[in-house]
């Protein structure tokens, strides 16, 4: 297996507040990923993007190396860890008007050797599988698209345009208590596991994503190549995105 994370403000805006963190809990033989996309004016988005990521990779890390709770139910972990990122992020969203609404998304995984683990995700950034040369997507988006989409007042082409195609309807921060969706996965030898904000798949179709990791030889080319597509299309948003290649 192999892992690795890029991030890039994009052509348009002027500071990046997507973050991310990859860490090694060797104890556990397993990876953490984590990734966010934050929100909110001035330096908001991107307080509560770093804060988010760093309280739930050292929840998960702190959970799993503790030797009577390494076998622990992982979804349970994913979970609290999500809970705990959120308490973080609200209590800083309280200390002043320039931090009010401030807010991110979240998905993560918490990937074994052996390839299997799982995926947490709230907001609409996302997790995709290349699995048998195949690409799907795991994390489910919590938008407004993604509701008009599932009550079959929007067609597929038309969510693609849609006006209101960043509004999300969950995210961390914004109030006490957030729920996460939690999927397992299974990875098998040549598999992919892509972690990404919207500004990679806001503008580069699941075709062409698919395309890179047929194409790449480790997680690094694929990251790479990812990006360098995302930049090259004018990347109006800040793009961030993790590989992990078992």
């Amino acid at each position: 297996m192999n892992c690795f994370g890029l991030t890039d403000r994009g052509k348009t805006r002027t500071e990046n507040q997507d973050s991310f963190l990859i860490e090694n809990c060797e104890k556990a033989s397993c990876s953490i990923l984590a990734l966010c996309d934050g929100m909110g004016g001035a330096n908001a988005g991107g307080l509560a993007s770093q804060l988010t990521a760093k309280a739930f990779v050292n929840y998960v890390f702190q959970h799993l190396t503790n030797y009577t709770q390494r076998m622990s139910d992982y979804p349970r972990i994913l979970r609290e860890a999500c809970e705990e990122a959120n308490g973080v992020a609200y209590a800083y969203s309280q200390f002043g008007e320039n931090l009010t609404g401030m807010g991110t998304t979240l998905v993560a995984a918490v990937l074994k050797r052996n390839g299997s683990g799982y995926v947490l995700n709230v907001g609409d950034s996302r997790a995709y599988q290349l699995h048998r040369r195949s690409l799907k997507q795991i994390s489910k988006d919590h938008s407004l698209v993604a509701e008009l989409l599932d009550a079959g007042i929007i067609s597929e082409e038309q969510a693609v345009h849609h006006p209101q195609k960043n509004v999300i309807t969950r995210a961390l921060g914004s109030d006490q208590h957030v729920d996460a969706d939690v999927f397992p996965v299974s990875l098998i030898p040549g598999d992919y596991l892509l972690l990404c904000s919207d500004g990679l798949s806001n503008i580069v179709p699941e075709q062409e994503i698919e395309a890179v990791l047929l194409d790449s030889d480790d997680s690094e080319s694929a990251c790479r190549d990812l990006m360098e597509l995302a930049l090259s299309r004018g990347a109006p948003d800040n793009v961030t995105i993790i590989v992990w290649k078992r």
